[in-house]
């Protein structure tokens, strides 16, 4: 008997395809968007949609909340995959939603298209005249920022709205009613002692949840009761490393490791890392863009040359892609990893944003100013400039931030052969704000 329960059991659809939500009162999270008085909630209630993107991390819902707008308007639903799609697959589609557009009374069809950061630029092309024309409502879902990946004319075409990460009270949320309403898991006596260890490998991720309890409940004693702690889940994930989610696992969980390695310094686990994302499909100029990130936030003044060969190492992927691509990747990895080491840049750019929210009216000086009128030079705009090349060392003693300002240090070089040049150069300019060595 246990024997054709577990046979059966294997039948069925994964925990998190049973669970999907099919209304937006089970829809758990993104509040921000779907709650009373919010955007997508207004649109779906005034039942005046418009194409969107919806951009986020897996297993926040993004294609779950696609269905469930279409099914609430009562709007034919054509989905899409990035990966597996080309433009001939496109076209049809908007034949098809042509074809039944003209007998539809609901509104023009939704086409959903999952990963849509993937779709080369001619696969886009193809999408945007029938989203202009409004033969389709087209929603996309992206796990990157849209504003890289997806043409200007499409994007200009489509509002962006940003999904988050699943908080604990979410994912609480969704383990009860798991519990509750699943009939395989109604099956079976669980005990819920902790959660920490479940909600942290679950990252926010609803669908990783319900993989790593649907393992925990599947590697229990058949018929016995299931307890879910810490203890089960750590032990459970420990011996199927890769029975869960692999594509947000390693998309995610290696690439920090990735990020990481280089930020370290180690050569050898950035390698490592990357190859890992490679081997498991990862988009290669996903990892050259982090690679460029990398080079000005981690590395930055320290070694300026990170980022030159960072962002050509960009290009390089761009125009010969895989396999060829992974010598290039790696050989901007090693040399990121092997740099010195500053994030000056970055913490001096967030630094002044910081004074620029508080001081959005600091008045700029006057002499700093233009005056291309005789009225503008009569109001003293301009007076009292001076022009740095005609001061010894191209250097004049002037005041360049807002009165209100004045003495902020944002920038403050870290020790490092470059910066170490750039703060005695600075020194002889400014010495009220940088001290020589």
């Amino acid at each position: 008997m246990e024997t054709l329960r577990k046979d059966f059991s294997r039948t069925l659809p994964p925990l998190p395809e049973r669970m999907r939500p099919e209304t937006l009162a089970e829809y758990v999270g993104q509040a921000h968007l779907t709650g009373p008085g919010c955007v997508l909630r207004n649109m779906i209630d005034g039942n005046n949609l418009s194409s969107f993107i919806l951009w986020g991390p897996p297993g926040v819902g993004k294609t779950t909340l696609a269905r469930i707008i279409a099914k609430t308007l009562d709007r034919e639903f054509y989905a899409l995959s990035a990966i597996s799609s080309g433009v001939k697959d496109v076209r049809e589609v908007i034949e098809q939603a042509k074809n039944s557009g003209l007998f539809a009374s609901s509104g023009a069809p939704v086409l959903f298209i999952d990963e849509i950061h993937r779709f080369s630029k001619a696969q886009q092309d193809a999408l945007l005249g029938a989203v202009e024309a409004g033969i389709v409502i087209l929603i996309g879902a992206t796990t990157e920022n849209p504003s890289f990946e997806v043409i200007t004319p499409l994007l200009s075409r489509c509002q962006v709205f940003v999904l988050k990460a699943l908080e604990a009270k979410d994912l609480d949320v969704l383990l009860q009613r798991a519990v509750r309403e699943d009939a395989c898991l109604r099956s079976r006596k669980i005990e819920i002692k902790e959660t920490a260890a479940l909600f942290r490998h679950s990252g926010g991720d609803a669908r990783k949840l319900l993989n790593i309890l649907e393992l925990v409940v599947n590697n229990s004693p058949v018929g016995g009761p299931v307890v879910l702690d810490n203890a089960s889940v750590t032990r459970c994930l420990q011996e199927n490393p890769a029975s869960y989610d692999k594509g947000g696992e390693w998309h995610y969980d290696i690439i920090s490791a990735f990020i990481k390695s280089v930020r370290g310094s180690d050569p050898n686990a950035a390698v490592y890392w990357m190859a890992r994302m490679l081997e498991g499909g990862e988009d290669p100029l996903f990892i050259a863009r982090r690679l460029c990130i990398l080079a000005a936030e981690d590395i930055g003044l320290a070694n300026p040359n990170a980022l030159l060969l960072a962002d050509a190492t960009f290009r390089i992927v761009h125009s010969i892609g895989m396999p060829e691509a992974r010598i290039p990747l790696s050989e901007c990895a090693i040399y990121l990893a092997s740099s010195p080491k500053s994030n000056a840049a970055y913490l001096a750019i967030d630094a002044a944003m910081g004074a620029a929210a508080q001081e959005k009216d600091a008045a700029v000086p006057l002499y700093l100013r233009n005056a291309p009128t005789k009225l503008m030079a009569e109001l003293g705009y301009a007076d009292g400039y001076k022009y740095a090349h005609d001061f010894p060392g191209h250097f004049a003693d002037l005041e360049f931030l807002p009165e209100t300002l004045r003495g902020r240090v944002f920038y403050e070089p870290q020790s490092n052969p470059q910066e170490d040049r750039l703060k005695a150069y600075l020194a002889s300019c400014w010495p009220k704000y940088y001290k020589k060595q």
